[in-house]
């Protein structure tokens, strides 16, 4: 208990100080658009320090905690890298700027856009890393629980990271204005890449799985399935997307989020 109570504080400061040092970030530039990049690089930096502070209590199985460390740093450094050179060119995001109004200069810190933005996002990161915590304090290995979980993790990181290529690729070419992305996993799936996030995470969790304390952790992965899935990210995205010219008829032979074929009953029903 007392090595799981170094670890959580140790998280917390972790997340803290990340979110602390963007909004220093967001000052300087005049975006808080920021916030996106810290979202992977924040659990890098928790799944970092829980790993070292691991070490030096002595707890944890070494190849649990060299996997978890290795599934988190690849997700989130593959995250923020997409992001950033996403928003690289681009301004603060709307979401952000209308926050701000006409009142405040871009970047300002207000308490608005610290109740609705980092406060938020620093609390989810807190409970959904919490399988990374549970995976170093794993006293042993149980070699197939790890290969499954690697496995659920290498679908869901495909599938994210296949799926951003194609929508970026998509994006680039001025003749795919206004028109649906439909083919490739979006064909098979509205969202291959909040799908993708998910499974990445489930993953995690089941690594962790051979600890007690892991069933505790469950909370972090259903709270992303259930933001991806209901709140920030399919619902969100539907509802922006969903005046598009054939946007109607391609949610209605497209899975709304599990992979399946297209035109099918089952696909048709979500």
């Amino acid at each position: 208990m007392i090595a799981a109570g170094v670890l959580l504080a140790g998280t917390v400061v972790t997340v803290l100080v990340a979110f602390g040092v963007t909004l220093v970030v967001a000052r300087a530039t005049g975006r808080h658009s920021v916030v996106d990049v810290t979202w992977g690089l924040g659990f890098v930096a928790v799944a970092v320090v829980s790993f070292v502070l691991s070490g030096v209590l002595g707890t944890g199985d070494v190849l649990v905690r060299t996997v978890v460390l290795a599934l988190v740093a690849i997700w989130g450094l593959r995250l923020a890298v997409y992001i950033g050179r996403r928003n690289h060119e681009r301004g603060e995001d709307p979401r952000y700027a209308a926050m701000l109004g006409d009142d405040h200069p871009p970047g300002a810190v207000t308490a608005t856009v610290l109740r609705r933005v980092y406060v938020p996002q620093a609390a989810v990161m807190l409970v959904v890393a919490l399988p990374v915590l549970a995976a170093m304090l794993r006293p042993a290995t149980v070699l197939p629980v790890v290969v499954a979980g690697v496995v659920v993790w290498l679908v869901g990181f495909v599938f994210e990271t296949v799926g951003d290529a194609q929508l970026a690729a998509f994006k680039a070419d001025p003749a795919n204005r206004g028109r649906i992305l439909d083919t490739g996993l979006w064909r098979f799936t509205r969202h291959p890449n909040y799908f993708g996030d998910t499974c990445v995470w489930w993953g995690v969790f089941v690594v962790a799985a051979g600890h007690p304390l892991a069933l505790v952790t469950a909370v972090g992965p259903t709270l992303m399935t259930y933001l991806l899935v209901s709140v920030t990210g399919k619902e969100l995205t539907e509802r922006s997307m969903s005046g598009r010219p054939g946007y109607a008829e391609y949610v209605r032979r497209t899975s709304g989020f599990l992979p399946l074929p297209p035109g099918t009953r089952a696909a048709r029903a979500t």
